[in-house]
């Protein structure tokens, strides 16, 4: 059976990580993908395992932080995506960034000299004869997307997603901002942009007010609340940013000064020359962006390197459509991955792919198949995925999805400590039942 050739639909995360991952188990993959032919509206690189809204992986702290926990049980296991994120990453406080150029060379060097995978650069327009893995993301193009709805009975759902402005650093007014770290952690990988009460009025002001871009009919849906743009933040009311993305809880300046709001700035790459603006993912006219972004004192004179952009996101209905294992309830050969199977982000996009490939090798090697434990994150997506749910939505790694997250242990960073544990030890059992 190892010689039969599994296709893998999509060179995104989740694509990318399940050809490499069946590829070490000795499998032949032929890995589609319509670049560098066509692209997506957000797609710009030719390469593969694109960043396509910020350059953040989250947190990296397993005890602390559900998402540093999930990238810790990808290693475990074996992730190509935690490999590319250990080679390109930059400082970012407690949080995982990295060079998304860098990123994205790292994924596809070592997917086009892998021997066992044939990359093909062609479009996929209908679901694929077994064994596969369709892994198209949440822009997979019309033609496969209306494929896969007759294939489910009409099961997609669609929601926005939107990404933040990135702008020069040499451009942004250092009399106006200050580096620093929220409470002082991580060293100097932020640069604070702080405003008064009265520039913070006016910036949501001009914000709420600013013209949007105009989005196509077939793109009107539901906005999923992880990727809500700043601007319908913003009219939830006027201190909705204070206690959100402009929190200013934290930072003070060299001076020891408070401020009434902070926008934050983030390392866009290892040279430090490009900065994201952390949380301000937006449907604005790119004009709008610049004049209403440049009423932040620090921002007045800014350079943008790149608008903010909002697009559609597809995904299945899944627990009518797939099993726990990411299979589909029609057919156990044909395999689902990323966004489109309804986790939400970048390391759990990646995960589905490696749980797919994971079980897709099984199958095909005559070994039953093994859901990780829902004490593991890897094993709560797959629960999220499968189980009954009548309003279904995209889901990102958190504490709560675990099975039995609540302990008897009061303390909040105990408490996590205890659970990551718990899972850590779950997901390495695991791993050695696979190897036998």
């Amino acid at each position: 059976m190892k010689k039969m050739k599994i296709k893998v639909i999509g060179a995104g995360l989740a694509g990318c990580e399940a050809a490499h991952y069946l590829s070490s188990q000795g499998f032949g993959v032929q890995l589609y993908d319509i670049k560098p032919g066509s692209f997506t509206p957000a797609h710009k690189s030719v390469n593969f395992g694109e960043l396509v809204c910020s350059n953040s992986l989250k947190g990296s702290d397993p005890y602390s932080n559900a998402c540093g926990l999930l990238k810790e049980e990808m290693r475990t296991i074996g992730s190509l995506m935690m490999e590319a994120a250990e080679y390109s990453k930059i400082p970012a406080g407690g949080a995982l960034a990295v060079d998304r150029d860098k990123f994205s060379a790292y994924i596809t060097d070592k997917i086009k000299s892998d021997g066992n995978i044939e990359v093909i650069s062609q479009e996929v327009t209908k679901v694929p004869e077994a064994p596969a893995i369709v892994a198209t993301g949440p822009l997979t193009t019309d033609a496969l997307s209306a494929d896969i709805c007759s294939l489910f009975g009409g099961g997609n759902l669609h929601f926005y997603d939107a990404s933040a402005p990135i702008v020069s650093r040499d451009s942004v007014d250092m009399n106006c901002a200050f580096f620093g770290d929220r409470y002082g952690k991580g060293g100097d990988d932020y640069l604070n942009c702080p405003m008064d009460k009265d520039t913070y009025t006016h910036f949501v002001y001009e914000l709420t007010r600013a013209d949007r871009a105009i989005l196509h009919d077939f793109e009107k849906g539901e906005i999923f609340e992880g990727c809500m743009p700043l601007e319908v933040m913003a009219a939830r009311g006027e201190d909705t940013l204070r206690y959100g993305p402009f929190k200013p809880v934290g930072l003070r300046d060299e001076n020891g000064n408070k401020f009434y709001a902070v926008l934050q700035l983030r390392k866009e790459n290892a040279h430090g020359t490009a900065y994201n603006l952390v949380g301000c993912q937006t449907n604005l006219k790119f004009g709008e962006q610049k004049r209403v972004f440049s009423l932040i004192p620090a921002l007045k004179n800014a350079e943008f390197l790149r608008y903010g952009v909002m697009h559609r996101n597809t995904f299945i209905n899944s627990p009518e459509a797939l099993n726990a294992d990411f299979s589909s309830k029609g057919n156990p050969l044909v395999f689902f991955a990323g966004q489109m199977t309804g986790v939400e982000g970048y390391v759990e996009s990646a995960a589905s792919g490696l749980l797919a490939a994971v079980h897709m090798a099984r199958k095909l090697s005559g070994k039953e198949v093994i859901i990780p434990p829902e004490t593991t994150v890897l094993g709560a997506l797959s629960a999220h995925i499968s189980g009954a749910n009548e309003d279904f939505q995209p889901m990102n790694a958190n504490f709560g999805i675990l099975k039995s997250s609540e302990t008897p242990i009061r303390d909040k960073k105990q408490r996590y400590a205890f659970v990551a544990q718990r899972a850590l030890d779950g997901v390495r059992q695991y791993k050695e039942k696979l190897c036998q």
